[in-house]
């Protein structure tokens, strides 16, 4: 399996480096690990779903 460092898919998935080490330290992408003081992740992993944003559905009041 490849991995990617959390600069890498900081870019891949258009936001902060920072963000991607947050995401992998609270868990929430699948396979990844640490190496050192670097983050591997998986090549083929999709971006986590942003849980800070609330999605409204079509028919939703606010």
């Amino acid at each position: 399996m490849e991995y990617m460092t959390a600069s890498q898919a900081a870019k891949k998935w258009n936001i902060s480096q920072r963000r991607v080490q947050i995401l992998c330290a609270e868990d929430r992408i699948p396979g990844v690990f640490k190496l050192g003081e670097n983050w591997a992740i998986p090549l083929d992993v999709e971006k986590p779903i942003d849980k800070r944003k609330k999605v409204v559905k079509k028919n939703e009041a606010i």
